[in-house]
């Protein structure tokens, strides 16, 4: 039976052990580390390459946080502007007028619209822009000019976001609107529109009661 250990074996080892060269120096100093000219690369240059990129990751996480914290702030500091305009509402048409130069002045949106509609009438808007409108539903995206035209009255703009609720016996639609083609082609803007959205419909019932 051979007493010889291979390369798995030792290697096996030192990861159990990694504090092996720690009390054995006189070990590491005849270890070599040196640059190899050629395609082969050191141990030490693959643990240096290891680390910069580490460090690149970490930087890169940090500057991605800081840049999330920044606007999650400007967006807490907006909101709050909003819903403090929203709530000096005395009636339904104040505060659609509020909603509309509140959320164009202070999020620069280039459309917003509130809009509330008869079931008679939502039955007509569905059939007229093929589009299906449900309670509590978000819809996204960039939509044909046809259907923005009907639902805005101005074919400039591109891409909306579109809330729905129930507001007593009528369906109201809060619209928001870009001219930019891509701008709400994601979803990371339609919770903070949802949230607006359930303000408004708060804010309605207390001036209905």
């Amino acid at each position: 039976m051979s007493d010889k250990i291979n390369a798995k074996e030792v290697e096996l080892y030192l990861l159990k052990n990694t504090d092996f060269f720690l009390t054995r120096e006189s070990i590491v100093g005849e270890l070599n580390f040196k640059h190899s000219p050629g395609k082969a690369e050191s141990l030490l240059e693959r643990q240096v390459r290891k680390l910069r990129n580490e460090q690149k990751d970490l930087l890169n996480n940090l500057s991605i946080f800081l840049s999330n914290a920044s606007e999650n702030e400007e967006l807490f500091t907006k909101s709050k502007a909003l819903i403090i305009k929203l709530v000096t509402a005395e009636d339904e048409g104040a505060l659609v007028e509020l909603m509309l130069t509140s959320l164009k002045k202070i999020f620069s949106v280039d459309a917003a619209h509130l809009k509330f509609f008869t079931n008679s009438q939502m039955n007509s808007l569905e059939e007229n822009t093929g589009m299906n409108f449900s309670v509590g539903e978000t819809k996204h995206g960039s939509f044909a000019n046809d259907k923005i035209k009907i639902l805005f009255g101005d074919d400039s703009i591109k891409s909306a976001v579109i809330s729905v609720f129930k507001n007593k016996n009528r369906i109201g639609l809060l619209l928001i609107g870009s001219k930019d083609k891509t701008r709400y082609l994601g979803d990371e803007d339609t919770t903070f529109i949802e949230f607006i959205r359930d303000i408004t419909e708060a804010k309605l019932k207390t001036l209905q009661a």
